[in-house]
């Protein structure tokens, strides 16, 4: 463990290391006007804390860059939908990105892997280690290389779980439940019973009031706060699908081409402290937004038996073989983890 943290520790020292040097570097240049204007599209509507911490990055980005880079901030449902960020990023629609993974499981199956499978750690230093010290980062950015995108640090937020409009007294009540979850949640929860609905998160709501589902994940519980579920969705099952999501910031390749070798790397060194910031923010929302959530009546089902968290663990056992026979880099993100586990 104390191995774990300290790698983690020197990947966070370099990256405030590197927004030191540009920083140092933006205060002694003379103000430029902006030479590159960019959109940049995320998952959050307007006036969410989520929402808010994208556009910190745009800001820091505009900032470290003393003005050269303007960044347009495009929220959700704003031109661009959730599914649809992925591939306006690689057509150059939009200059960066903020993708839900799941959502784009057949054009980037490894983005299945990265986001984390059903069952994985909720440790952020194992999670960092994973990515920059036992080999993901450069599979991943072939990866998304291959599609004509710029991958850039990931950030992780905290454990998603499943609201529901009833309370689930034992596993066999996810039976024929319609449930908002993309990807490899959906095919979780197929296993235990439930049909699965691949949603962006703005249509959540209306969803869970009109009837059209019986429940739904969130990214975190922060989402299912801001998006107001609890007011159309009272009961939250206590176990979590996954102990946390990694999500990435992809930039077109063309755009990226175009920029300097100073601009990249204070675009690097932005995405860095927005990495951090998702991580301290998320942590500390975490618990308030379930106290938000619970002063309006959210309530939680019943502690699962022992053999309901058998069937759960179950449930996301065969997940992995099923995705490393995705494609290629799949398995080869899977083996990395695979060996991983195997030694702990």
């Amino acid at each position: 463990m104390l191995k774990t943290v300290k790698k983690l520790k020197q990947h966070l020292v370099a990256s405030s290391l590197a927004v030191a040097l540009s920083v140092g570097a933006i205060a002694s240049s003379a103000v430029h006007a902006a030479e590159y204007n960019w959109r940049f599209a995320n998952l959050y509507s307007r006036g969410t804390a989520f929402g808010a911490v994208y556009e910190g990055l745009a800001k820091n980005i505009e900032v470290m860059s003393n003005g050269r880079i303007k960044v347009q901030v495009l929220y959700s449902g704003e031109g661009v939908g959730s599914s649809g960020i992925f591939g306006a990023v690689k057509t150059g629609l939009i200059t960066m990105g903020a993708p839900f993974q799941s959502l784009n499981a057949g054009e980037l199956p490894a983005g299945i892997v990265e986001i984390g499978l059903p069952g994985g750690t909720n440790d952020v230093g194992d999670l960092s280690t994973l990515f920059y010290e036992k080999g993901w980062a450069p599979i991943l950015k072939k990866a998304y290389g291959e599609q004509g995108l710029v991958w850039l640090d990931p950030y992780i937020q905290p454990a998603v779980y499943v609201i529901t409009k009833k309370p689930i007294n034992s596993i066999a009540d996810f039976k024929g439940l319609k449930i908002r979850a993309p990807g490899a949640y959906g095919k979780f929860l197929r296993n235990l019973g439930a049909s699965p609905v691949s949603l962006a998160w703005s249509e959540i709501y209306t969803s869970l009031s009109t009837g059209v589902i019986d429940g739904s994940i969130g990214s975190n519980m922060i989402d299912h706060r801001d998006g107001n579920h609890v007011e159309v969705a009272k009961y939250m099952y206590p176990l979590p699908l996954a102990g946390a999501q990694v999500l990435p910031i992809i930039v077109n390749q063309s755009a990226w081409n175009k920029l300097p070798t100073d601009l990249k790397a204070i675009v690097k060194a932005a995405t860095a402290v927005h990495a951090q910031e998702q991580m301290t923010k998320s942590r500390l929302w975490e618990s308030q937004a379930v106290a938000d959530m619970e002063a309006k009546g959210l309530q939680w089902s019943p502690e699962p038996s022992a053999a309901d968290k058998a069937a759960w663990k179950a449930a996301g056992a065969k997940l992995m073989d099923e995705y490393a026979a995705q494609d290629e880099y799949s398995k080869e993100l899977i083996d990395i983890l695979r060996k991983d586990q195997a030694n702990d």
